[in-house]
């Protein structure tokens, strides 16, 4: 397996054994997530915005208003940090301090790219919906050319990235184990529901 070069940034020094620098385990978190946050130096403040983000290769992509602040921020040369977390259990232990969390993280540090080329922007668009609904993708109305001005598309290299993990059951204190306190993981996982149509659909097909 590749892995990334590893960096002061991405070095852990927290929780080190949980660190994975693997460029397979690193696009398959940010390829099983939809969602992930942006941070960023904005003016005189830091700026963190949720979004939803895709990747090609070893690029990662976000959208969003051509007005946006962070976004000019981003364009304009601040560097970012994207993260994106899978919350896959509560590990109930039997103290409280030895409570935790199983999960899938990846922070990546990285300057933007714009992407102004009209097909170009729209092929990575169409990616993006591939990845939410790969099912209604041909049924769909593309973007007309005012809705492409209106979005910008951001590309990021992941290089500089790492992954930080916990699997596994909670890890007591030895004396502790012979408490009479249950102890093990609740899991937990992001699932799709049952489609609730637009009232407009409904209307237009009854």
């Amino acid at each position: 397996m590749s892995e990334f070069p590893i960096t002061k940034r991405t070095t852990l020094k927290r929780g080190h054994k949980r660190a994975n620098h693997q460029s397979e385990m690193i696009h398959a978190i940010l390829d099983e997530a939809y969602l992930c946050h942006v941070g960023a130096k904005m003016s005189d403040r830091p700026m963190v915005q949720p979004t939803i983000h895709w990747r090609e290769g070893n690029k990662l992509y976000i959208h969003g208003s051509s007005k946006n602040g962070l976004f000019q921020t981003l364009i304009d040369g601040e560097e970012a940090c994207i993260n994106v977390t899978l919350l896959d259990g509560l590990v109930m232990a039997r103290s409280s301090f030895h409570h935790s969390a199983n999960y899938r993280s990846v922070m990546v540090f990285s300057k933007a790219k714009l992407i102004t080329e009209p097909d170009e922007k729209l092929r990575l668009l169409n990616l993006m919906m591939m990845k939410i609904t790969p099912e209604r993708y041909d049924g769909i109305r593309e973007p007309n050319d005012n809705e492409l001005k209106a979005t910008a598309v951001l590309e990021f290299d992941i290089t500089e990235s790492s992954a930080k993990i916990r699997t596994g059951p909670p890890v007591d204190d030895e004396e502790d184990y012979a408490l009479p306190v249950w102890a093990g993981v609740i899991p937990l996982s992001l699932q799709k529901g049952a489609p609730i149509n637009d009232p407009r659909w409904e209307n237009d097909h009854n």
